[in-house]
């Protein structure tokens, strides 16, 4: 058995055992396998051991990997997300080829993935990134304007809004790592109760997977875990 055979399922092990814990489904809580850095045959790899829905941060890397895996590997039906910062100039090669963007920020994103999702596919599932730790440093939309973004993304006919998503800023205190994914909550709610159809919540990674299910993550992001420590090129 390979190693990424073997950290996958000690992942898929952990979710169930935290989730069981908190009285969740573990079944309502889905692995994204962060494949970013990693070769198309890691990926053929996870895929061969059960695992479909992978996540990829850069645009050209991904695209690049997503078709070398469907020419070697054409009976594999893959779900693919791009997790990473969304640049105005690469959003066609996205729309094409991914079916979840998970960092969207700003209206005129989402107007760009609709307008250029390929006709014949169903829209682009798109979750709003939110800044929960209100870090200079890093993207997404201030907690108290992801109302009125949501109202403004949904009028776009080839995305549909799924949810939320956010990086909380690394904590090591078990308790402080609880509260920006409580206050995610709390938003996920609030665009609940004013009428929107969201499922998702996608937050937790390998350093923090525990507490962001056990306040309500629907899709964890786990890289590290699974394929081990990334190398990164320069970019």
């Amino acid at each position: 058995m390979s190693s990424i055979t073997d950290s996958l399922k000690q992942v898929q092990q952990q979710i169930v055992q935290t989730a069981m814990q908190c009285d969740r489904n573990p079944a309502d809580v889905q692995l994204l396998a962060v494949s970013k850095t990693k070769p198309a045959t890691a990926v053929i790899e996870a895929a061969d051991a059960g695992q479909r829905a992978f996540g990829e941060n850069y645009e050209q890397e991904g695209v690049e990997k997503i078709r070398t895996i469907r020419r070697l590997r054409p009976d594999l039906r893959l779900e693919w997300h791009f997790i990473g910062p969304v640049q105005s100039n690469k959003t066609r090669p996205i729309a094409e080829n991914f079916d979840w963007v998970h960092a969207v920020d700003r209206e005129r994103i989402a107007k760009r993935l609709s307008d250029q999702r390929p006709e014949g596919k169903p829209p682009i599932n798109i979750c709003l990134q939110v800044n929960i730790s209100g870090e200079a440093s890093k993207s997404g939309v201030a907690p108290e304007d992801v109302l009125a973004l949501a109202k403004a993304v949904s009028v776009y006919p080839n995305v549909k809004l799924r949810g939320l998503m956010a990086v909380p800023e690394p904590e090591t205190d078990p308790v402080k790592q609880h509260e920006p994914f409580k206050a995610m909550k709390t938003l996920f709610n609030q665009l609940q109760e004013n009428g929107f159809d969201v499922d998702t919540l996608s937050m937790g990674m390998s350093a923090d997977m525990a507490p962001a299910v056990q306040e309500g993550a629907t899709i964890v992001r786990i890289g590290t875990a699974i394929f081990g420590a990334r190398d990164y090129p320069n970019r």
